[in-house]
C-alpha cells in the first residue's frame, strides 16, 4: 500500500465514522424534544451558511435558471425534506443501530429503479444482492425477538422512506445529470431552497425550537449533526475526485458499521441475533450490488450510501 492509498483509506474510514455518528446524534436530538421540521430547518440553514462561506466567491456568479431551481427543489425534497421528516420520526421509536442498518438498503433499492430507468443492466449477481437485502429487512421485521418492543415494527416502513428517496434521487441524477452544477453548488442551492420551505413548515406545525441557554444535550447534538453532515459531505466529494467513485462507494459499509458501533457506545444499545444476522445479510448484499467502475457518482445523501 503506497502512501497516497493509505491516506485515502484513512480518509474513507474517518468519513464513514463521521457519517455513522449522525444516527445516534439524531436519536439523542429527537428524544430530547426536537421535531423533524425544526431539525431540518437548522440543518439546511447551517448547510447554506457553511457552504456559502466556503464558495462565496463563485456562488455569486452562478446563473440561476428555472431548470436549476426545479433541480434544486427536487434535491431538497428527495434529499432532505421528505426522507428526514420520516426518518427523524422513525428514529424516535427505533434503535439508532437499526436505523443505520436500514439506511444501507439504498443501493439495494436503487438497483431495480436503475433497471427501470435504463441506468443499469440486469445482473443475477446484483439480483442476489437485492434478495439478501430484502432478507435483512425481513430478519429485523418478522422474528418476535428481533426488536426490544414488537410495536417498533410499525415504524420500520417509515424508516424505509428515506433510503427509497435517496435511491430515487441518485437515479434521477445518474439519468439526467446535475444541470452543469458541481456537487457543492447542488447542495448549496438545495439547502437554500430547503430553508425557505422548512421554515414555514416548522412554524406552521409549531416544531421550530431555538437553542437557548441553558443548553441541553439535544441542542448540542442537533448542531453537531448538522455540521458533521456538511463537513463529511464535502470530504466525500474530495474523496470521489481523488480515489474514484467505486473506492469512495465503500463508505456505505463503514457508515452502517460505525452507526451500529456508535449506538452501542453512546446509547448502550444491544441487539438480538436477528439484527446481527440482518446486518450480515445486508453487508453481503451490498458487496454484490457494488457499482461498476464506470458508474457516475450521484449527489446529496445518496452519495454516502450508494
Amino acid at each position: 500500500m503506497n502512501r497516497n492509498h493509505g491516506l485515502l483509506t484513512l480518509a474513507l474510514v474517518a468519513l464513514g465514522a463521521g457519517w455513522g455518528l449522525t444516527q445516534p446524534l439524531t436519536k439523542i436530538t429527537v428524544t430530547g424534544g426536537y421535531e423533524p421540521f425544526g431539525i431540518i430547518f437548522w440543518q439546511m440553514l447551517i448547510g447554506t451558511l457553511l457552504l456559502g462561506g466556503l464558495r462565496w466567491r463563485t456562488l455569486g456568479r452562478l446563473p440561476v435558471t428555472p431548470r436549476r431551481l426545479a433541480f434544486w427543489l427536487m434535491i431538497a425534497a428527495l434529499g432532505t425534506l421528505i426522507p428526514n421528516s420520516s426518518s427523524y420520526r422513525a428514529a424516535f421509536h427505533l434503535p439508532a443501530g437499526v436505523m443505520s442498518i436500514v439506511i444501507s438498503t439504498i443501493p439495494l433499492i436503487a438497483f431495480p429503479l436503475a433497471l427501470a430507468l435504463g441506468n443499469d443492466r440486469f445482473s443475477w449477481r446484483r439480483m442476489a444482492g437485492l434478495a439478501l437485502g430484502l432478507i435483512g429487512v425481513a430478519l429485523i421485521a418478522l422474528p418476535e425477538a428481533s426488536l426490544p418492543d414488537r410495536a417498533m415494527v410499525a415504524f420500520l416502513p417509515l424508516a424505509l422512506i428515506a433510503p427509497f428517496c435517496y435511491a430515487v434521487e441518485g437515479n434521477i441524477v445518474a439519468k439526467w445529470g446535475t444541470m452543469g452544477l458541481d456537487p457543492v453548488q447542488v447542495l448549496f442551492g438545495a439547502s437554500a431552497i430547503g430553508v425557505v420551505i422548512a421554515l414555514p413548515l416548522a412554524l406552521a406545525t409549531d416544531q421550530l425550537r431555538v437553542p437557548a441557554a441553558p443548553f441541553i444535550l439535544a441542542d448540542v447534538t442537533m448542531l453537531l449533526g448538522a455540521v458533521i453532515h456538511v463537513v463529511v459531505y464535502t470530504g466525500y466529494i474530495w474523496l470521489v475526485r481523488r480515489g474514484g467513485a467505486v473506492f469512495a462507494g465503500q463508505i456505505s459499509y463503514l457508515v452502517t458499521g460505525f452507526g451500529v458501533i456508535w449506538a452501542m457506545l453512546l446509547l448502550r444499545e444491544n441487539y438480538s441475533l436477528w439484527v446481527w444476522a440482518a446486518l450480515a445479510a445486508m453487508a453481503v448484499g451490498l458487496t454484490l450490488v457494488r457499482p461498476r467502475v464506470a458508474e457516475a457518482p450521484v449527489v446529496g445523501k445518496a452519495l454516502a450510501h450508494e
